[in-house]
């Protein structure tokens, strides 16, 4: 090749080796056994000429290769670098990987639990630690360089995305920042933004995969590919699928058909026989066997549900599966005993430990959020040694750690969110399908979706097909916020900071758009009023009347349904337990029997605009053995005690026994009870004045009685449709100027009423809330001002902070949870009362949950767990009494050690070395009566 080359251009050539030789990216090439890609190549070229990087790249491409061209800058520059990362899992493995390269003495890891060699000049840390560290003005930033924030798309979690906003806006400018992050479909954007936040900023985005994804799907004993090989860039979705799907939705035979009496043809019934010996669904074990058999394994099947992860591998077990040899079993087993030898004995069986080593020795694990932290670790290094190959998990998997598999399969393109159950996003389907195939090993990665019923080929091959994951700013300011940068910054400065931030910007954005909408909406109201124009008079004015009749007959309507709702609403609150009810309607209409007959009147659980209840909420035991809180909309008339009976004191409402034996004596009791059917009253609209007056003004008008009047009126209804979807485009263009900024001044506003700011100094109690960082600083605070806390045992303190971070997965249909007695009982009680007139000042300063601010209501249901840990019950008896699964406990647990932490940093404040301190050594004291057993041997990071 070069003897084509003129020598002027081989002399060229040979000064850019040259030079490409003498830079830090050559030396650094050089400790990889592999090429680097081209997109990598561009993004630590722009790092060493001093730009900070955007990198969007697919999951397994090495992106954060980059990151760690970024560590190398920073040591040959002798400058600090900062690695983040969104989960400790993530830190201990880059921990790990970093210490490797560089060497233990250069390389430090500070998360919550966890501080090692923290002055190292390469630190991996959570995000919230630097967020932290900025507010805080540590020392440890002197010198820092470059900050790399892996995972950077975080910041579209509502929860905890506020805090990667934070740390961008607030680094230092001379730090050069590197964002990695997945595929993203609006890189631009946040890279337009980034440029304006940072300074110069390149944006690198590869959509290319380095090993490529292949698209199946199981239907019954065969693996069909989603698309059809082609040479056309334009994917087909293979027609066998399309005719399967057709076939299963145009079923001709239907055995309840036969009984009505319908006459199928024998030749149909053949046919569909046939096809339906083709088409099921595979069991798992089923599965497992199949990607075996194809050479398809390590697999990770995603299954959207802890519990069903648990009975796959049950499932397998129970078929027989063997997926390791006897070499591999006896090393699993070693690895286990090694890895797990610090946990008692007695622990060992209540977590469930013989039957999960079964598992892992025949080469199948589950792997999800109620495991214990250890028993995960353990998953995750046997699957990445090939000694676990096949693992079942929820979708947190594939937000975690470096864990590529062969294979992925899904069982299911529906997956509940919290409210409902709701189709997989292209996002998430590429989130989850991006663990397969591994770099350097696999030629190739295969996704597997299991066959539905109802299954629809072209719906998955458009979620296999679309790169839609857009990033969505969930910034919000919160009270600790609030103080920290009035503190830094003072008001005004903060103010404007606050106007940098992301969410600002994609919501300046989004008017734009909005603006265009409403002249085009302008536009079509004057067509609109010219189509309605009517010769016999002023038809505006009369589409006015027929609209303000029509307002006031729904309002009467809604005045009507709302006085049978407070009726209703009456009518329970008389209930008492053991009453004997006819529930009118729902999903549990029929006989039941009151358990408890609700809360009052008011809010439920806290969530200010998120639910609200008119009425109590009894919790029933149904004739069908079920036992629910029904909410008032189950009772649109009222409810009255056909019978009483009598509960057992030994009625346990999680015991399906206990349950059936109820249930039977309450259909022996009021089974032949026919309740009384409910009359409707006459409607008030009969006897309204104002709607008589508004129809004999229609009747006496003179467009009544134009012959075009009902085609002149559509004119008017969409003329009147229009020019309110107008009015609220122009309150959205209002309500998105200045929203950061306008929720930060109402924060201030309430701040200040309560003396933690006044004007830009921050007081005492400032200083405080300035240290308690979670969701509920405020309520923090204020118990630590009112002193609620003082005279607590470590343990009793510690079931009171509990409240302040648990949050139940289940909705609120349980009883009442288990409380400690006592000081703690009386303790939680006045926070639960401190919220009470934390929520009123919120509503009255607009500050509302919706929006994602604010103090929700403290949860006591973890409170007896926490109480009884730190107390030193035994671990079997504490999850027993929890009903938690082992993972979940030494979650909640951590993060309550957290919380007590930063409540010992903060309590001396109160009164220098009076009552506060004696709570700051209880917090202390309780971290170490909590950090004990599974909770102290789970804190690697």
């Amino acid at each position: 090749m070069t003897e084509d080359l003129s020598p002027a251009e081989r002399y060229a050539a040979a000064r850019k080796r040259a030079a490409e030789q003498a830079t830090a990216l050559a030396d650094f090439r050089e400790m990889y056994d592999f090429g680097l890609d081209p997109f990598q190549i561009e993004a630590c070229q722009a790092l060493e000429t001093g730009k900070g990087v955007l990198v969007a790249a697919p999951t397994g491409s090495g992106k954060t290769i980059v990151g760690e061209f970024a560590v190398h800058l920073a040591l040959q520059q002798g400058k600090k670098c900062f690695y983040t990362t969104p989960i400790k899992a993530l830190s201990n493995q880059k921990y790990a990987d970093l210490a490797k390269r560089y060497g233990a003495e250069k390389v430090g890891l500070l998360t919550g639990d966890n501080s090692v060699n923290a002055d190292a000049p390469v630190v991996v840390m959570t995000t919230e630690v630097l967020r932290n560290m900025l507010y805080a003005g540590s020392q440890t930033l002197l010198g820092l360089g470059y900050v790399v924030m892996d995972e950077v798309h975080y910041l579209s979690d509502r929860f905890r995305g506020a805090v990667w906003e934070e740390v961008i806006i607030h680094l230092p400018e001379s730090v050069t920042l590197v964002s990695l992050s997945a595929t993203v479909s609006n890189a631009e954007e946040f890279g337009d933004w980034l440029d304006t936040v940072r300074g110069d900023t390149e944006v690198i985005v590869s959509e290319h995969r380095p090993v490529p994804l292949f698209q199946h799907v199981l239907a019954g004993r065969r693996m069909y590919d989603l698309f059809e090989e082609g040479e056309s860039r334009k994917k087909a979705v293979n027609p066998d699928l399309t005719r399967m799907a057709r076939m299963e939705a145009s079923r001709s035979y239907n055995p309840r058909e036969r009984r009505k009496g319908k006459m199928v043809r024998e030749a149909d019934r053949e046919r569909e026989r046939r096809q339906r010996s083709r088409i099921w669904t595979p069991g798992r074990p089923e599965v497992i066997e199949r990607l075996d058999s194809e050479g398809l394994l390590p697999a990770i099947t995603f299954i959207f549900s802890r519990a069903a992860c648990e009975a796959a591998v049950q499932q397998c077990l129970y078929a027989g599966l063997r997926l390791n040899d006897d070499e591999a079993r006896a090393r699993v087993r070693e690895i286990v005993e090694e890895r797990t030898a610090a946990i008692p004995d007695e622990d060992l069986h209540v977590l469930g430990y013989f039957e999960w080593l079964e598992g892992l020795e025949r080469g199948i694990a589950a792997h999800h959020a109620g495991m214990l932290p250890t028993f995960k670790e353990v998953v995750e290094e046997l699957f990445v040694r090939g000694l676990v190959k096949a693992v079942f998990a929820t979708e947190t998997l594939a937000l975690g750690i470096n864990m590529p598999a062969r294979s992925v399969v899904l069982e299911k393109l529906v997956k509940w969110n919290g409210e409902q159950h709701a189709d997989i996003t292209p996002g998430e389907y590429t989130q989850l399908t991006g663990r397969a195939g591994r770099r350097g090993i696999d030629v190739e990665g295969h996704a597997v979706v299991l066959w539905q019923r109802a299954f629809s080929p072209e719906h998955l091959a458009g979620l296999a097909g679309t790169r839609t994951y857009p990033l969505r700013s969930s910034f919000k300011p919160s009270y600790n916020m609030a103080v920290n940068l009035v503190e830094q910054f003072g008001r005004h400065r903060s103010r404007e900071l606050l106007e940098t931030s992301f969410a600002q910007f994609q919501a300046d954005k989004s008017v734009v758009g909005i603006s265009r909408q409403v002249q085009r909406n302008e536009e079509g109201l004057e067509g609109y009023k010219a189509s309605m124009t009517c010769h016999l008079g002023d038809f505006e004015e009369y589409a006015r009347l027929r609209r303000d009749l029509k307002d006031r007959e729904t309002e009467l309507a809604k005045q009507g349904a709302s006085q049978r709702r407070a009726a209703a609403a009456a009518a329970l609150e008389k209930l008492k337990p053991g009453d004997v009810i006819h529930v009118p309607s729902g999903k549990f209409a029929g006989l039941a029997l009151v358990l408890d007959p609700g809360i009052p009147a008011g809010r439920s659980n806290g969530h200010r605009g998120f639910e609200q209840h008119d009425g109590p909420r009894p919790l029933v035991l149904t004739a069908e053995r079920q036992v629910k809180r029904l909410a008032s909309i189950d009772f649109p008339v009222p409810v009255e005690a056909l019978e009483r009976m009598r509960i057992p004191k030994s009625f346990n409402a999680r015991s399906p026994q206990s349950r059936r034996d109820l249930a039977s004596a309450l259909r022996t009791k009021a089974g032949h009870i026919v309740p009384d059917r409910h009359r409707k009253g006459r409607a008030a609209a009969a006897d309204d004045r104002e709607i008589t007056r508004l129809r004999a003004e229609l009747r006496a008008h003179p467009c009544h009685g134009c012959d075009e009047r009902e085609d002149h009126a559509r004119w008017a209804e969409r003329y009147y449709r229009l020019r309110r979807d107008t009015q609220q485009l122009e309150r959205r263009i209002e309500g998105r100027t200045n929203t950061i900024a306008r929720t930060f001044d109402r924060i201030v506003a309430l701040l200040t009423e309560m003396d933690y700011l006044r004007g830009d100094e921050v007081t005492q109690n400032g200083k405080r809330l300035a240290r308690l960082y979670g969701e509920l600083d405020l309520l923090a605070s204020e118990c630590l001002r009112d002193g609620v806390w003082e005279g607590l045992s470590p343990a009793e303190l510690a079931a009171c902070v509990s409240a302040l971070v648990f949050e139940a997965r289940a909705a609120d249909d349980a009883l009442a949870p288990k409380l400690p007695s006592g000081k703690a009982k009386a303790a939680l009680g006045e926070m639960v009362r401190i919220w009470g007139r934390l929520d009123a000042l919120e509503e009255e300063f607009k500050i509302s949950q919706t929006e994602g601010v604010g103090q929700r209501e403290p949860d006591l249901g973890f409170a007896w767990a926490a109480h009884q840990w730190a107390s030193g019950k035994g671990l079997d008896e504490v999850l027993r009494e929890a009903d938690m699964p082992a993972g979940d406990f030494v979650r909640w647990c951590k993060q309550v050690i957290d919380v007590l932490g930063q409540i010992a940093a903060a309590a001396p404040s109160v009164s220098g070395a009076g009552d506060g301190d004696t709570v700051a050594k209880n917090a202390r004291k309780a971290v170490d009566a909590l950090r004990r057993g599974v909770v102290a041997y789970s804190s690697v990071g």
